[in-house]
């Protein structure tokens, strides 16, 4: 602690040493050591500014060195086409997306000069196609009503929201500014699989319940489903729908430990487990073991909760599996209220590196694939779809709605606006931040007042910048988006549309047994509604198709 204290605070401490010695020096052998005198006085106010003000983290964590990132910030257009030119440091996201959200967050002029810093003719180049007949948008606080025919507390959602993220891996500052900030905006916030903090709680904003496998906040003694502990907690007003988390985009098919080190005092309140013991997410539900008996879960839970909307959350592995549960949707007649496609390319605190990198289906393709799914099957007007993976601008929320989902969720561009810097010390517990840390000293640098505006300004610009993309291509709102609206680049002489990359099914195809796509001719004989086990030997079912 003292060695982390002191390299923190070095330079500040340095700084009040030579005031000492600068005076002691000045009254004893005169003027000449005024040199020395002044510039440790004024490193020294510096420092104290610095922990005194309450808008930068950083500078509050890290007194006077901290301003060298603001100092190299008042140069960034000397250096930036530098940083585009060589943004290569591997990070989740690039120094462009970044700059969206801080520019968003702090209400800066977001607005850049000479044209786009992509290349166009690069593969991969994606954008929308104008109209000649633009629209106007009066209010850009598009939301979508999510509760199908057996839910009777439907909930009017915003179509960009807070994914989910635990206190536990987030500070209780940061889940206070993200909550505080939701609560000022009018949108949604995600809890995690940690379950409901009294910082979740504090400043009422809207709440999405997060049920993973450990069941944090509704388990027994023995970490088993608790009717009892659920309902207390689905209850509560703040808590507008209940998400339960079949996995993780970022380490989908794998549990987790919280060490008992970690498992605070607020923690285990929180999560409804003992002080300072192991706390385990196991890599299945027990409540569960057949895709018939989760819609029978989600009937349980939507009856506990009074019809408030129930739904999942999932990565999509093996497609067998995910058409299991939609023939179980069709067998049982039972129906989520919502289903929110979690890509592999979403993030977490901590995942080992082939998880991360390799493991679960990316976003645009398991949301195609789930939203086909329900239109071939009739239930897409009944189930409502969100997805998260890598969601910042509003370009990325005008394709990922093109695409199928009703909403967005965003967890790291959240994180941005609250102050974090992409540090990647999330699991080390030494965020220069503040924002993933339980470290009492550092979350204080992390003041709620000024992150909470923060959070609802990158909310309010994101969803303008939308309704101008919308407005130019002659759109009135994101419900009236498809496929076709959007052009990507597959080669330096060839595009195609969306709608052409990820084909969409009519309305029923499925009902027909008339497959129009591989993956439906290949996966959907092999699902079965009362397991998740392939009907048949998947090589050889696969081995047959390609031979024929």
């Amino acid at each position: 602690m003292i060695n982390l204290f002191l390299s923190r605070y070095s330079v500040f401490l340095l700084a009040i040493l030579a005031s000492v010695l600068g005076l002691y020096m000045v009254a004893n052998y005169g003027a000449g050591w005024l040199g020395l005198l002044i510039p440790a006085l004024l490193l020294s106010l510096l420092g104290v500014y610095d922990l005194l003000q309450t808008r930068h983290s950083i500078r509050r964590n890290y007194p006077v060195i901290g301003n060298l990132r603001f100092l190299l910030e008042s140069i960034r257009p000397e250096i930036r086409q530098y940083f585009l030119e060589n943004d290569n440091d591997n990070l989740p996201f690039s120094r462009t997306q970044r700059s969206i959200v801080y520019q968003r967050a702090k209400q800066q002029i977001d607005k850049r000069p000479f044209g786009t810093i992509e290349n166009v003719y690069a593969d991969g180049y994606e954008w929308v196609n104008h109209s000649m007949q633009p629209t106007q948008i009066e209010d850009s606080n598009f939301r979508v009503r999510v509760g199908g025919p057996q839910c009777t507390q439907p909930y009017e959602m915003s179509v960009f929201n807070i994914s989910a993220m635990s206190f536990g891996a987030l500070s209780a500052n940061a889940i206070l500014s993200l909550n505080s900030g939701a609560a000022k905006g009018g949108f949604a916030h995600d809890t995690g699989e940690g379950g409901i903090s009294r910082y979740h709680l504090e400043h009422g904003g809207d709440l999405v319940w997060n049920i993973g496998s450990g069941y944090f906040g509704c388990r027994d003694a023995n970490g088993r489903f608790s009717e009892t502990e659920f309902e207390k907690r689905a209850n509560l007003p703040n808590v507008k729908m209940i998400e339960l988390k079949l996995s993780q985009g970022a380490k989908p098919g794998q549990g987790g430990i919280l060490p008992g080190a970690k498992v605070t005092q607020e923690i285990a309140n929180a999560r409804g487990v003992p002080v300072g013991v192991d706390c385990n997410s196991p890599a299945a539900h027990s409540a569960f073991g057949t895709p018939v008996e989760l819609m029978q879960f989600i009937r349980r839970l939507r009856s506990l909760a009074n019809g408030k909307p129930v739904g999942f959350k999932l990565c999509i592995g093996h497609p067998w599996e995910w058409f299991a549960i939609a023939k179980a949707m069709q067998q049982t007649g039972i129906t989520p209220d919502f289903i929110v496609v979690d890509g592999a390319e979403g993030g977490t605190g901590a995942a080992p590196v082939e998880f991360a990198d390799h493991m679960g289906v990316p976003m645009k393709e398991g949301l195609r694939l789930v939203h086909n799914t329900l239109v071939g099957i009739g239930l897409r007007s009944q189930v409502k779809i969100g997805a998260a993976g890598k969601i910042i601008s509003g370009f990325d929320v005008l394709r990922t709605l093109a695409l199928g989902a009703d909403w967005c969720n965003s967890a790291r561009g959240f994180m941005f606006a609250i102050g974090c810097i992409q540090a990647q010390a999330c699991h080390t517990g030494r965020c220069p931040t503040g924002v993933a840390t339980q470290d009492p000293v550092r979350q204080k640098a992390l003041v709620v007042e000024d992150k909470s505006d923060r959070v609802r300004n990158f909310h309010h610009n994101t969803l303008l910048a939308l309704a101008e993309l919308l407005e130019a291509a002659g759109i009135t709102h994101p419900q009236q988006l498809r496929a076709h609206h959007v052009v990507k680049r597959i080669s330096s002489n060839e595009v195609k549309l969306l709608s052409a990359i990820y084909p969409e099914l009519e309305e029923g195809d499925l009902l027909k047994e008339e497959y129009r796509q591989k993956i439906f001719e290949l996966a959907w004989p092999l699902a079965q509604a009362d397991s998740f086990a392939p009907r048949y030997s998947v090589a050889s079912m696969i081995g047959q198709a390609y031979r024929d």
